[in-house]
């Protein structure tokens, strides 16, 4: 590569990495002494070394060429760590340009400023080791190993001119999501879209091996990113001149083809680009120690996290060596006699918002705007009567989320992600305000792609979450709509976004996002035609595990209610909402008044399938969820037909969390009113949507846990009909009412007798399906009576 700069050009950039060099090295180890001013000691010493030192002049190297070409053209851009361990130089990057004091002034551009920087580093009531939502500039937590470049390609989608400087760690790219994240190019537009620049840091180790990208040879390796559709461009070497000489020429010419591509789109040109990516292969651990107690070091896996042991008990030397390779950067050469980098180099970095760590677009709530909502009133389903029949709850959302769509189009700050699942869920509505985005080959018997659209689909969920995250984090609102029992592959991603979300939430300086809206349909009661594989309603167990002021679950049982729940949780902010929905044919239960109340409470008694207005109740029959409270309601009917001696209670649960103490969730009820509706003595039936022992974790604490006994899935089903997966689990209509004469004594032989008889309509049930082949027709013809 032909050199584009000048000597002094190369000097001050090498400056400017040694300074960055030096902070880093300085973070994991130093307490005091930040400048060298007098010899190393003991006393200035972390107790506790703890970080990563092998990605992170690699990643200095990058942030400090990344300022020059973001004042050459000036750039809008953000930069993402993907080997996100390697906090130091990010926070080092941040520190040099001002931002870090910007944000933190008590950390100052002085000597004691240094020292505070360093001692806070991996240290008790600091900072963490990883580029944490503590950084500024950072959208990216180094805990979300693999999701770089999904979040890189969500947080341009609609952003036109920004640019994401996205470090992808060779360990990082043997990861399911990264692998797979290199074919979101195929997604972006031009015109409409911003720009990802993947850089592969290739530094040849992970903890304790060689990565696999970095053992393959150069053909193999530029064969398969070209097959994936990028232009690639090397820049190898350790000797710091030329290697200066061959980024900077690298970058010029990358930005010069991203302005290219966007130009000739601009223009007209519909072939789909071939976007530019940087591979920077480099010694991991690059200007360290180069060996030590005679084993490698310097461009080995034995630099990845602190190189050099430093205490007490260590030998002398440690000390002396950590001296010196502090002293190989010449910090009397970067920093003034206050502390400040001298001005000859600081000027390298951009000014205000054109610095990455000061980008608004890093700090997403900045520029969130209120999305325009439809009255979701507007879409009421006709309810007459309860149990009105219906057409599918996730068939009437999708017309409001059509209309969402249609409302913010001009905007373009809201998408729907799924992966290859919009129609199957049955919002196929959407597509009538929206084609999905798709900047492939199309042919004429395609329906829905258009090279610009507000609907994603690709067949990953990593990817789908990934940009959705992105998406919002640089202050845009979504919707991720998926198949239940597979929202699983997405668990860690989940785990991740909900820390970020808690993290963030105690920042001051950090704005709230729009939430992470997740809805969760082709449910396990509804998997006729698929089978054991789809069916895992356990997402909601590991989503409560989170912390109360950042996720809610909510069960809707039908349709208005679903149109409720889905206009508060987009209105939402700062939160991860769960919504479990159904999407084939159900009934439904309350007109739109009603539904908007109940979901308001969260929980409430329904009245109209209760008998017990004027007296205690004998039995509370509680349901959650659309298939739950169906069975509910159909044994209510049996015991108030059959036994009509005795007083009902209906109690329905749409907010998960509604079951907690107040104590524990901010949703939960205090006891004095959740006794009022589950009384402190009463038995309790509960058909539940998920894994029974859920409600018990959630009431572990109540008075009446005892008597609450809990009905749900337990890995029982495969292909087989709708009805049956409830007997399967026992928790159908007559398993319901059976449950209920087993804590009712007072029935008796009255009760004998109904237990009998459904135990004898299980048999004739599965008789008869195995015979016809579909549920017997008193189930599919059933409808609540409202004079039972």
């Amino acid at each position: 590569m032909e050199s584009t700069l000048t000597l002094e050009s190369v000097e001050q950039l090498n400056a400017y990495w040694r300074a960055a060099n030096y902070l880093s090295v300085g973070q994991l180890y130093l307490r005091g002494n930040p400048l060298l001013r007098e010899p190393l000691k003991l006393e200035h010493i972390k107790n506790m070394l703890l970080g990563h030192w092998g990605t992170t002049p690699g990643q200095n190297f990058i942030y400090t060429h990344l300022n020059r070409v973001i004042k050459k053209y000036d750039l809008n851009m953000i930069y993402v760590s993907g080997p996100g361990h390697g906090g130091p130089a990010v926070v080092a990057g941040t520190y040099l340009e001002g931002t870090y004091t910007d944000v933190y002034p008590n950390i100052t551009q002085d000597e004691d400023g240094l020292r505070k920087l360093f001692t806070q580093f991996s240290y008790p009531g600091g900072i963490s080791s990883h580029a944490s939502p503590q950084t500024p500039g950072s959208i990216h937590e180094g805990g979300e190993l693999g999701y770089s470049l999904s979040h890189s390609f969500g947080a341009v989608m609609d952003n036109p001119d920004l640019v994401v400087a996205c470090v992808v760690g060779d360990g990082e790219a043997e990861t399911g999501p990264l692998a797979t994240a290199w074919h979101s190019n195929k997604f972006i537009n031009p015109v409409t879209d911003g720009t990802v620049l993947p850089i592969l840091h290739l530094n040849g180790y992970k903890i304790s091996n060689p990565t696999v990208l970095a053992r393959i040879s150069h053909e193999e390796l530029e064969q398969l990113f070209q097959g994936y559709g990028y232009t690639p461009y090397f820049v190898e070497g350790e000797d710091p001149e030329p290697m200066h000489q061959a980024m900077a020429a690298t970058l010029d010419k990358v930005i010069e083809q991203i302005k290219k591509i966007k130009e000739d789109a601009k223009a007209g040109n519909t072939e789909r680009p071939r976007w530019p990516m940087i591979v920077l292969r480099s010694p991991k651990g690059w200007t360290g120690p180069k060996f030590i107690d005679g084993k490698k070091i310097e461009g080995n896996f034995r630099s990845h996290q602190v190189p050099l042991a430093v205490s007490a008990s260590t030998p002398p030397e440690n000390l002396q060596m950590l001296e010196d390779w502090l002293k190989s950067y010449k910090p009397e050469e970067l920093f003034d006699e206050k502390g400040a980098l001298r001005p000859e180099i600081a000027e390298l970095a951009p000014e205000g918002e054109r610095r990455m760590g000061a980008n608004p677009h890093a700090n997403g709530g900045i520029l969130l705007r209120e999305l325009r909502l439809p009255d979701f009133k507007d879409y009421a389903v006709d309810v007459p009567q309860p149990g009105s029949p219906g057409e599918g709850d996730t068939p009437v959302l999708g017309r409001f989320l059509r209309d969402v769509i249609k409302h913010n189009m001009d905007k373009r700050n809201f998408r729907i992600f799924g992966p290859d699942e919009t129609a199957s869920n049955r919002l196929e509505a959407v597509f009538e305000a929206s084609d999905r985005q798709w900047e492939g080959t199309v042919v004429e018997s395609d329906e829905f792609l258009a090279p610009s659209g507000m609907v994603m689909e690709m067949l990953s969920e990593h990817q789908c979450e990934g940009w959705l995250e992105g998406y919002l984090l640089t202050g845009r609102h979504g919707l991720f709509n998926c198949y239940e029992a597979f929202i699983h592959i997405v668990d860690s991603m989940f785990n991740q976004h909900a820390k970020w979300l808690k993290a963030t939430s105690e920042l001051p300086w950090r704005r709230n996002i729009a939430s992470l809206n997740i809805l969760l349909t082709s449910t396990v009661w509804r998997q006729d035609h698929n089978g054991f594989t789809h069916q895992d309603p356990g997402f909601m167990d590991h989503v409560v595990n989170k912390k109360a002021s950042i996720v809610r679950v909510y069960l809707p049982p039908d349709a208005n209610c679903l149109l409720s729940v889905m206009d508060h949780c987009l209105r939402s902010r700062h939160y991860v909402n769960v919504i479990s929905a159904g999407k084939h044919p159900a009934p439904q239960w309350l007109t739109m008044e009603q539904a908007v109340e109940h979901c308001t409470r969260g929980i409430g008694i329904w009245s109209f399938a209760s008998n017990d207005q004027d007296c205690e109740p004998d039995l509370i029959m509680a349901c959650c969820g659309d298939v739950p409270t169906l069975e509910t309601l159909a044994a209510v009917s049996i015991l108030r037909e059959q036994l009509p001696e005795l007083k009902v209670r209906v109690v329905n649960v749409v907010d998960l969390f509604k079951l907690q103490k107040s104590s524990e969730h901010t949703h939960g009820l205090n006891d004095l009113d959740y006794d009022a509706l589950f009384t402190k003595d009463k038995p309790v039936v509960f058909a539940f949507h998920g894994y029974p022992w859920l409600v018990h974790r959630l009431t572990y604490n109540r008075f009446n846990n005892n008597n609450i006994h809990v009905r749900g899935y337990k890995e029982e089903g495969t292909i087989t009909t709708s009805f049956d997966m409830t007997v399967l689990n026992e928790m159908d209509r007559f398993h319901l009412v059976i449950d209920a004469i087993d804590r009712l004594p007072q029935t008796g032989s009255k009760g004998v007798y109904l237990k009998q008889m459904l135990t004898d309509k299980l048999t004739q049930h599965k008789h008869y399906i195995n015979e016809n082949g579909k549920d017997m027709p008193e189930i599919l013809n059933w409808k609540w009576n409202p004079e039972s």
